[in-house]
């Protein structure tokens, strides 16, 4: 099989950082917006704001174009993590009327 080249060794390296990293920025992302779906919840407002989702994927998509990053990416990435955050505000609503 060879020797790895050190160029490989350490673009594998730097991509483990940055996994490392994102794990850790969605992990904040999370706590942030598991107190926004508290707050939503004690003001009786909907767990999911079409709006603000809207406006959010415009803006990621534009920084994407910006940065070099396919935006159809960028779009299906937000998704996934709205789509798991309004999960989760909703599981708050229900055990704040529960």
């Amino acid at each position: 099989m060879g020797d790895i080249p050190a160029e490989l060794v350490a673009a594998r390296a730097s991509i483990d950082n940055l996994d490392a990293a994102l794990v850790h920025l969605l992990a904040e992302r999370f706590r942030i917006t598991r107190a926004v779906g508290e707050l939503k919840a004690a003001k009786g407002l909907p767990p999911a704001d079409p709006g603000r989702e809207e406006q959010q994927i415009k803006r990621l998509r534009e920084l994407a174009v910006e940065s070099g990053l396919d935006p159809e990416f960028a779009e299906k990435f937000l998704q996934f993590i709205v789509t798991e955050v309004v999960r989760h505000h909703e599981r708050i609503a229900e055990e704040t009327r529960g």
